[in-house]
């Protein structure tokens, strides 16, 4: 007697055949004005031919189990990539609709991970190096148990340089944040990490305003040189600026007026 050979089933050969529910859903999309009853039709064959193939979503999103994310929340990314397979599959293209929607499903679960689950923004292609490093140590911690895989093992296990696997190991370390309250590694009087993050200087702000006003105090007369000198830098009163002057307060303000807009409105203007 021969020996039955088992046939090993597609995962998705149970997939239900709703090829002429994706033509009338075709044909409802292409009318020009579509009735009450078409658009009712319409968003009915949506519904069933998402619940028909939830099953397919759910048993992608299983793939990605363990990497950080609940599950639940994998199979609701899931179904919103079905639901964007559905709503953009054209049956006249010939191919079977699984075709389209498991690389459409899948890219939606991977763009979740990309877009939500990094606390540190790294570059996609430093992504998929710390996917592929990551697969690499696992492997390799089976086959050498009791020590760490070294980076040459690694690099060498995953197809890539030395450089390319210390990235990606790096990258391993970039997918959380310390808390910024996090206590600093070896720090014996309780500093944290934030004290380590310098802040913006405000006086740069004034360094630069003062370099680009030299030019134009020059220009100035000397009297209104002198008053403003007296004013901000001497931190006289426009009073006792206009008794030292012999003229009256009232001039005093409108003289100081008159500088700083011209100053401003030159500076502004070489500026731009």
């Amino acid at each position: 007697m021969r020996p039955t050979t088992a046939v090993k089933q597609h995962p998705h050969d149970d997939a239900p055949d709703t090829s002429a529910d994706f033509r009338r859903l075709s044909e409802l999309e292409a009318l020009p004005d579509p009735s009450r009853t078409d658009e009712a039709e319409r968003e009915r064959l949506r519904a069933d031919l998402v619940n028909a193939w939830l099953p397919m979503a759910d048993r992608l999103a299983g793939r990605f189990r363990d990497r950080g994310e609940p599950y639940d929340d994998l199979r609701q990314v899931a179904a919103l990539g079905l639901v964007k397979a559905v709503d953009r599959y054209d049956p006249a293209h010939g191919s079977a609709f699984e075709s389209y929607a498991v690389p459409t499903v899948t890219g939606e679960i991977k763009r979740h991970f990309r877009d939500h689950t990094w606390t540190l923004h790294v570059p996609r292609r430093v992504q998929d190096l710390r996917n592929r490093v990551r697969s690499a140590r696992q492997e390799l911690t089976q086959t050498v148990p009791g020590r760490a895989p070294a980076l040459a093992e690694v690099a060498e296990r995953a197809g890539l340089s030395e450089d390319e696997a210390r990235t990606g190991l790096e990258a391993l370390e970039s997918h959380s944040a310390l808390s910024l309250d996090a206590e600093l590694s070896g720090s014996e009087d309780g500093h944290v990490l934030g004290d380590a993050i310098g802040s913006e200087d405000p006086a740069l702000d004034v360094v630069v305003d003062r370099e680009a006003v030299k030019p134009e105090l020059r220009r100035l007369p000397e009297r209104e040189r002198d008053i403003l000198y007296m004013r901000f830098f001497d931190d006289m009163t426009q009073s006792r600026i206009a008794e030292q002057l012999g003229i009256s307060q009232m001039h005093v303000s409108r003289l100081i007026t008159r500088c700083c807009t011209r100053l401003r409105d030159r500076t502004d203007r070489q500026a731009a």
